[in-house]
């Protein structure tokens, strides 16, 4: 990478962290492009050369994400499959800080804005096929039972996910993050392991 796209990239980073500090403080919608420009130190022009609108910020947290799922599916190759699976599930989360109120925000705009939903939904169908291959090595190597597909087990991870950041915005106080996401993945792992039992007479 040369120095001006070393410094390019450099820029664009800048204004991630700095908007994504910004959407936690205040959440995502009271938070402006000119907000997120002053935070960076860059001019607002500047801006609209990494990306087209606010909203594609998030396009960012994307490949973010995307990069999580790729180092957990490495975790999972080399140690317990539960082991990877649980520090994905603290992992992915972990850009919200402890901010319920950007929590909340986000999933807002998931559900109003066209442009983000759709890479949000390439970007959960993606992270699925990893999860997919880390369920299925987990089932192949004897530590989940056979009983469900992969494929099944990888979206209940999503929605056990998603649910459990869900409903943690929704406690005042809000507890701790960690432990809340400790107790949602006990629950789902124990969902996943108790398969074998099910199944039998």
């Amino acid at each position: 990478m040369g120095r001006r796209e070393r410094r390019g990239s450099q820029t664009r980073e800048r204004l991630f962290r700095s908007a994504m500090n910004l959407f936690r403080e205040r959440g995502f919608h009271n938070t402006t492009v000119e907000d997120i420009t002053n935070a960076a130190d860059v001019g607002k022009g500047t801006f609209f050369n990494y990306f087209p609108s606010k909203e594609h910020i998030l396009g960012v947290l994307g490949e973010v994400q995307g990069a999580k799922y790729d180092q957990a599916a490495t975790l999972a190759r080399a140690q317990q499959t539960r082991d990877a699976l649980h520090w994905l599930y603290h992992a992915l989360p972990s850009e919200t800080g402890s901010s319920p109120k950007m929590v909340r925000s986000l999933f807002t705009v998931f559900l109003t804005s066209e442009a983000v939903r759709d890479f949000l939904t390439l970007g959960l169908a993606t992270g699925r096929g990893k999860l997919q291959e880390m369920f299925q090595q987990g089932q192949n190597r004897g530590e989940i039972p056979g009983h469900t597909k992969a494929e099944d087990l990888a979206l209940r991870f999503q929605q056990s996910l998603f649910g459990s950041m869900f409903l943690w915005t929704l406690q005042k106080p809000a507890p701790p993050l960690d432990a809340w996401l400790d107790e949602g993945f006990d629950f789902f792992w124990s969902g996943v392991t108790a398969a074998a039992n099910r199944s039998k007479p």
